[in-house]
């Protein structure tokens, strides 16, 4: 199962300035998501990093998650993103993941005591 992050910057690509509230971003983010019918989760980020002429810049990020879409659906969404928030570019990264259901008495039977996972990553 692919588990795929979009992490889309809030500030304008030629105000460099974040036009909107931070919520409005997040909502309309949550209707282009709704729109593909796909699962998801949204997180805010503080950070910031160094422009091309090295001025230090503050922004907010969103990071959407995306668990079990098609890359085709990732891609369109990106690229929804991009083009709906005036962006110059949004970073993609992928991952594969396994999901791990505790319920099931098969996988009980294979816990350490532990508690660490011992299941084989995914490669």
């Amino acid at each position: 199962m692919l588990e795929a992050r979009i992490y889309v910057g809030l500030r304008d690509r030629d105000s460099h300035e974040q036009i909107f509230e931070t919520d409005r971003y997040k909502a309309v983010l949550k209707d282009i998501c709704k729109g593909y019918a796909t699962p998801f989760s949204v997180q805010v980020i503080e950070g910031g990093y160094f422009h091309d002429d090295g001025a230090w810049v503050d922004e907010n990020t969103l990071l959407i998650t995306l668990i079990g879409a098609p890359r085709k659906t990732v891609y369109d969404i990106a690229s929804d993103v991009c083009t709906i928030f005036h962006q110059e570019s949004v970073m993609i990264t992928c991952n594969k993941v396994v999901h791990f259901d505790v319920r099931d008495r098969r996988n009980a039977d294979r816990a350490r005591p532990s508690g660490v996972c011992t299941l084989p990553c995914v490669g």
